[in-house]
């Protein structure tokens, strides 16, 4: 369901790449045409100015849209199949990128809410599942904070959602490779949230339609998203975030 042929990476200060055309063009056109309204979300106000639909921030409301959605459904199956993990661990390492992890077993189903099983820690698997988030922010003040990341994420795509023509790069919506002034808080493995007068932006990811930002958990992954500055009410910058993780 998805394309990795355009992908493009850099790699300083850590890998995180753009992907174009990561959809069928149909495809991407109906799901967007179906994302979830913003009374569905809620608000994320600790990691900055978002809004969010995710089974861990609210379970009823993701489940009954997903259950209402045939075309976010197939593709939420697939995110949580071995086939998309697989084919996007192998994607990185044609991109000198391995991630070398130890007996890698991707866990679906029922066993992918559950923590790391024992017959995995018996075994020295490396249990892995997938993780599906309906993100959104506001055209006027929408942000992220300055952020590394879990410590058991391994792998964000970042697939923008919007329309052709419903957002103007003028206004802001980029994911942002930023750096800390203070190079003592360079290590942030565990994920402190910074303010944006404590970091500098070393680049900028663009936001277009059907496309997908890719970046790897690092120690020092530092990105944010900076305040949006969209003139005309109402508009969103919408995305839907997966996550591939590390079972703890």
């Amino acid at each position: 369901m998805l394309r990795y042929d355009r992908v493009k990476f850099d790699y300083e200060p850590y890998p995180i790449g753009l992907i174009s055309k990561v959809f069928d063009d149909k495809l991407y056109e109906r799901l967007v045409n179906s994302y979830p309204d913003k009374s569905l979300f809620r608000h994320m106000p600790h990691l900055g100015n978002k809004y969010s639909l995710a089974g861990r921030n609210n379970g009823a409301e993701y489940k009954a849209f997903l259950k209402s959605s045939p075309d976010w459904r197939d593709f939420y199956d697939y995110v949580s199949s071995p086939e998309f993990i697989e084919k996007t661990l192998s994607m990185l390492q044609d991109n000198h990128i391995d991630l070398v992890l130890r007996k890698p077993k991707v866990m679906t189903g029922k066993g992918r809410r559950n923590k790391s099983s024992l017959l995995g820690r018996m075994l020295g698997w490396t249990e892995l599942n997938a993780r599906f988030e309906f993100s959104m922010m506001d055209g006027e003040g929408g942000h992220i904070k300055p952020h590394t990341d879990l410590p058991q994420k391994l792998i964000t795509f970042v697939f923008s959602m919007n329309r052709p023509g419903d957002w103007d790069s003028n206004w802001g919506g980029t994911t942002d490779v930023v750096w800390p002034k203070d190079t003592r808080y360079l290590y942030n493995h565990g994920n402190k949230y910074f303010g944006f007068d404590e970091v500098s932006t070393l680049k900028k990811m663009d936001y277009n339609p059907n496309q997908a930002v890719i970046f790897i958990k690092t120690w020092n992954s530092w990105h944010a998203v900076s305040p949006l500055h969209a003139p005309v009410p109402g508009r969103l910058r919408k995305t839907l975030t997966v996550n591939i993780e590390r079972k703890v």
